[in-house]
């Protein structure tokens, strides 16, 4: 990701979607919840300790919003509650394996469609409200 997005926008050939990704990427805070890596670069900082403590605070601090990514994270932020909107994004592409999202909930969730947008190549992300 940071070897490319910084400057994605300014790519020959760059399409709308990836230019409006690249300057978004570049301008959002991260955070890297990781207990495997030592450092992060690029608008990034590490936490190594309770994800979930943490995505808490941050949500706490001005309710904004906020993307988690990854399986793993994502399952603790589902089983914690911490979710109020899904953006499910789906790729073209046969994958054979990979850690599933949605094993992590004990229960059904009511979702509520808000939007969904094709992008080139396929790419569908459709946005869903789960607030109770």
């Amino acid at each position: 990701m940071s070897s490319y997005w910084p400057t994605g926008d300014q790519q020959p050939g760059a399409t709308p979607a990836q230019v409006e990704f690249a300057r978004n990427w570049r301008d959002t805070p991260k955070v890297v919840f990781s207990s495997t890596i030592g450092t992060v670069g690029w608008n990034a900082r590490l936490v190594t300790g309770d994800a979930v403590a943490e995505i808490t605070r941050l949500k706490a601090e001005d309710g904004g919003p906020m993307r988690v990514g990854g399986a793993t994270l994502a399952g603790a932020a589902l089983r914690a509650g911490l979710v109020d909107e899904y953006a499910i994004v789906t790729h073209p592409v046969l994958v054979g394996g990979g850690t599933p999202f949605f094993t992590a909930l004990d229960g059904r969730v009511d979702l509520h469609l808000v939007e969904t947008r094709t992008f080139p190549g396929g790419v569908v992300m459709s946005r869903y409200d789960a607030r109770r």
